[in-house]
């Protein structure tokens, strides 16, 4: 159930930490509303909060949420900008998710 915790949290961290950098994206690509930087900053400060909420040393969290970050990335690809993942997406995704379960859930002394 702890895992299970871990990788949700890191899961929404990811959410927040794509959008607060998409709405930007979308101002200066997409020439939308600049008012879309109200939410991106609240978003980008979400992620920052919920990086907090990890018991673990910081330089760990962050090591570990780079792999999920990964996952979510890739599937904002799929979702968001219509690009299905190859083959080779997927092996990465193993990898990175099987080096954040490393690092994140191995016991500590």
């Amino acid at each position: 159930m702890d895992a299970l915790r871990t990788f949700g949290l890191y899961g929404l961290t990811a959410l927040a930490e794509i959008l607060g950098c998409y709405l930007p994206w979308l101002v200066l690509k997409q020439q939308r509303s600049a008012w879309l930087l109200l939410p991106a900053a609240l978003c980008l400060a979400l992620f920052a909060f919920l990086l907090t909420l990890h018991p673990q040393a910081s330089g760990r969290v962050y090591a570990a949420y780079g792999g999920v970050y990964i996952v979510a990335a890739l599937t904002w690809l799929w979702a968001v900008d219509g690009v299905r993942p190859v083959s080779a997406d997927w092996i990465g995704v193993g990898l990175c998710l099987t080096g954040a379960a490393v690092i994140a859930l191995a016991p500590r002394s």
